[in-house]
């Protein structure tokens, strides 16, 4: 990208041309840092004692000095004035053409021009005006053809990258050569994938574009934008479509010129279209998963064993733990993306698929700290089985399942849950809603006569079934108590000597306290 010092449209350049025979008049000690190297955008002529209508900011001016006609040289407040004025419209130089209008330069204008900080340089006498500003000009058509054929070399470069195997990785490092810059590409889920040179960013620095990037994903819409960070530029670009976006582009550069934007245009376009196949793609490996995780759900790994040795390496070693994830999550590509990711970096670490209620993930018993990850980034709920073989895979995906439903957000062992016993799975919706359907008729029935079948009923089963033991916590006769069970159990048509009746009551009365 960088382009000689010669090619730059400055006043050092204009100083360089010999043919033009120009003296800086100005100490350049003096001068403010850059001075000479800022950029001209033009060179204009005029001997107006207030051209500044008529001008703009980084061009040089020429005079002649006839303005300053009737000036002694001992006035200085003209010059003052003149040069504050040229000063404040951001002129970038002044050009005294000498022999014209008096010989050599006023002191008094070197004195105003050295206070102000604006360089100052003599046009001799045989160097015409038109001859300075045309040489500026061809500077600067120098500079446009240089940088177009620059884009053209570089699109051609990057074109070619695109064509190798490795054409994404390719194409991003070609680019951070071609502007000679750190560029990263990060992933739907914001992770940082691909950078080169690799490692080139503080790790505050990192770390704040990493969360920058975060927030540009989460605002789900395309869009190019510029941070600083640092003190460092960065130019931000979005990849795929508003409300799928596939990642992040960043470049450690602010302010590119056009041809600049036209190269990194070229790139996002050809990564987007990379990405789009990468998803047509994903979407067969999603396929296959689907299929794998169904085969390892039959107690048989070997079908699966040989499509992941084949394809992304060897299964997570047994014994594994199962989890599963809430049913939202199985249509987020942002975490399949992420999974993608740690499949491809811990190979044979990790396996995943598409369940039916959400993402299943298997990892090895003594990695199950990973799954963290997933669950903080995603504000999952995640069921985690107890270590199983390979052969236990369908009930160690039971638990999971368990795990998830009972526990809340975040990642939730079946072990932790199992300690409440089978009673404590009784407390959910569902269950109370069967257990209040089962009693009803009981709950209808003292409703409408004032009785107490429902009491009884529960008393009986928590005295185990004693009619004595029942009677006497409810303050009744046991005539009285066998009289109401009677009636219970005529009102709920079953056999109360029966014990699995007697448990369904049991459990309905469990499910509701």
């Amino acid at each position: 990208m960088a382009t000689t010092t010669d090619l730059e449209p400055t006043l050092r350049a204009l100083l360089r041309r010999g043919e033009l025979r120009l003296r800086l008049a100005s100490d350049p000690q003096h001068l403010p840092a850059e001075a000479l190297d800022r950029a001209i955008r033009w060179v204009h002529s005029s001997d107006l004692a207030d051209p500044t209508p008529f001008l703009a900011d980084d061009l040089v001016l020429l005079t002649t000095g006839t303005q300053f006609a009737d000036t002694g040289d001992a006035a200085s407040e003209p010059y003052d004035d003149y040069v504050a004025r040229l000063s404040e419209r951001g002129v970038a130089g002044l050009g005294f053409g000498t022999e014209v209008a008096r010989a050599g330069i006023p002191p008094a204008l070197a004195r105003a021009c050295s206070e102000a900080g604006m360089p100052l340089f003599e046009v001799p006498y045989d160097t015409p005006f038109i001859a300075v500003a045309r040489a500026n000009a061809e500077t600067i058509a120098a500079q446009a053809y240089a940088r177009r054929s620059w884009a053209l070399a570089a699109q051609r470069a990057i074109s070619l990258a695109a064509l190798r195997p490795d054409g994404l990785d390719a194409t991003i490092g070609e680019l951070a050569r071609q502007l000679d810059t750190w560029v990263g590409m990060y992933d739907a889920a914001g992770e940082l994938v691909r950078e080169h040179p690799a490692g080139a960013l503080d790790a505050a620095i990192a770390r704040s574009v990493h969360d920058e990037v975060g927030a540009v994903l989460r605002r789900g819409a395309r869009a190019g934008s510029s941070v600083r960070r640092e003190g460092t530029a960065f130019t931000l670009q979005t990849l795929g479509r508003g409300g799928r976006l596939r990642g992040v582009v960043a470049i450690a550069a602010g302010g590119l010129d056009r041809e600049g934007r036209d190269v990194v245009t070229s790139v996002i376009s050809m990564a987007s279209l990379a990405l789009e196949q990468h998803q047509r793609l994903g979407r067969a490996r999603t396929v296959l998963r689907t299929g794998m995780l169904q085969s390892l759900r039959t107690g048989d790994p070997t079908l699966a064993r040989r499509i992941s040795r084949d394809v992304w390496g060897p299964l997570p070693a047994a014994p594994v733990v199962v989890a599963v994830t809430d049913a939202t999550a199985a249509d987020s590509d942002a975490l399949g993306e992420l999974l993608e990711l740690r499949a491809d970096e811990r190979r044979g670490a990790l396996f995943y698929g598409r369940g039916e209620d959400g993402m299943v993930i298997a990892v090895s018993a003594t990695d199950v700290g990973s799954l963290d990850e997933f669950a903080g980034r995603f504000a999952l709920s995640i069921g985690v089985s107890a270590p199983t073989g390979y052969d236990g895979f369908a009930a160690a995906l039971d638990q999971a399942r368990v795990a998830r439903d009972r526990g809340g957000p975040g990642v939730t062992h079946f072990a932790d849950t199992a300690r409440g016993g089978i009673r404590s799975a009784l407390t959910t919706p569902e269950a109370r809603s069967l257990a209040a359907a089962a009693l009803h008729p009981l709950a209808a029935h003292d409703a409408a006569h004032a009785t107490a079948l429902v009491a009884t009923l529960r008393a009986w089963l928590a005295a185990d079934c004693s009619h004595e033991s029942a009677a006497r916590a409810l303050g009744v006769h046991r005539h009285t108590v066998r009289t109401r069970l009677g009636a219970a159990q005529t009102l709920l048509g079953i056999d109360l000597s029966s014990f699995a009746a007697r448990a369904e009551l049991w459990a309905a009365f469990a499910a509701l306290d």
